[in-house]
């Protein structure tokens, strides 16, 4: 059984878990995603909301239809999405985190020790 948050759209959910697989991995360039139905059915959501999460990944490159065949992860996702996320994270999560690390005082020779420790 999977959780959906109730603030955010279930479709954005879906499509964001998909990026993730997609950038951990575990859905590789050239396979095949799982079909509407068997997510829909799974997932226990409606199969328009698995098209849409699905449409809007075709639409940002990220996926193609192969008529009859299925959905695929296209070349290059991974790194498309990689160099995408990496920006997004750079211009809008990292200056809240720098706000927020000044906000709290910490000092930087501890997060840095910290970051280390953590084999990051």
């Amino acid at each position: 059984m999977h959780i959906w948050n109730d603030n955010h759209p279930i479709y954005l959910q879906l499509r964001e878990r998909l990026i993730a697989q997609i950038l951990e991995g575990r859905l590789k360039e050239g396979e095949a995603i799982p079909s509407v139905r068997q997510v829909s059915t799974e997932y226990r959501i409606n199969h328009l909301t698995v098209a849409k999460a699905y449409q809007e990944l075709v639409t940002e490159g990220l996926l193609e239809k192969r008529r009859g065949l299925g959905m695929f992860v296209l070349k290059d996702a991974q790194k498309k999405l990689l160099k995408y996320e990496r920006e997004r994270f750079l211009a809008e999560e990292f200056p809240e985190f720098l706000r927020r690390i000044r906000r709290l005082g910490l000092d930087k020779e501890e997060l840095i020790r910290m970051i280390r420790e953590a084999g990051a």
